[in-house]
């Protein structure tokens, strides 16, 4: 048994650090790297990019709504066409940089507010996923489990990888649970680890009311701006192996 684990991570930005993300690439095997319209500059998206692959993980883009006031948390109000040449440019942004470090991107993930509008908006959904196809179709596009974005993907003939979380709640509809209600972020590393040796190995979550809700991973995110994230990624790792399950990237899935 096997399972990808990525982080979102790149998102210092100027002078503003935001997360340690040499020391989270050390446990993870996936990085969702900002393109610079959440979070990131050129700077960050490049340094990035070369700890990544000393460490030997692999690099996908992750576009976010234009707001770095708002970390990309905030839903920006665009049309379908608007986002997809947002997301257009934003993958190319890092492929840029990429290809000069010798790197191939191995996927696109969207960010934050982008991402949840997408997994309850077809359109949406649709404009992230027909963007990556139109810039290659052999990148991996990572979807929320049982979402609009996972239809979506498929429909723009893309590889889907389903996307779980270790460090977010669900609702009941396999929904995220929102950031402001309470319980929406597990900070407990045992916690987050159980939810997700469940998740892989039994194909489903508890709600944050307890109840049973179906998720297909094929990869578990981490947060790296949240307080801990770097042992609890360490944590996390450890436990899956101890498990007896396999830390491998989605294109050796």
């Amino acid at each position: 048994m096997q399972i990808d684990l990525n982080c979102d991570c790149g998102e210092s930005y100027g002078r503003w650090e935001l997360g340690d993300d040499a020391v989270m690439f050390r446990y993870v095997s996936s990085a969702n790297v900002a393109c610079g319209a959440h979070a990131g500059d050129p700077d960050v998206m490049r340094q990035t990019v070369r700890q990544a692959k000393a460490a030997g993980v692999s690099v996908g883009a992750h576009p976010g709504f234009p707001d770095l006031l708002g970390f990309g948390r905030r839903v920006v109000q665009m049309s379908p066409d608007e986002v997809f040449n947002s997301v257009l440019t934003q993958i190319g942004a890092l492929y840029a940089i990429a290809k000069v470090e010798g790197v191939t991107l191995a996927h696109v993930k969207a960010h934050g507010a982008l991402y949840n509008y997408a997994a309850v908006n077809p359109p949406i959904a649709q404009a992230i996923a027909d963007a990556t196809a139109a810039f290659d179709k052999r990148l991996i596009f990572v979807a929320l489990a049982g979402s609009p974005l996972v239809a979506a993907g498929q429909k723009a003939g893309l590889h889907v990888a389903q996307e779980a979380f270790a460090d977010r709640a669900y609702e009941a509809d396999g929904s995220l649970r929102n950031r402001k209600l309470a319980g929406a972020m597990i900070e407990d590393n045992a916690l987050a680890l159980a939810q997700v040796i469940r998740m892989v190995t039994e194909g489903y979550t508890l709600s944050h009311n307890e109840q049973r809700v179906t998720i297909q991973a094929d990869t578990i995110c981490l947060h790296g701006d949240t307080p801990g994230a770097a042992a609890r990624a360490q944590f996390l790792r450890n436990g899956l192996e101890h498990a007896g399950i396999a830390i491998k990237v989605l294109s050796e899935k």
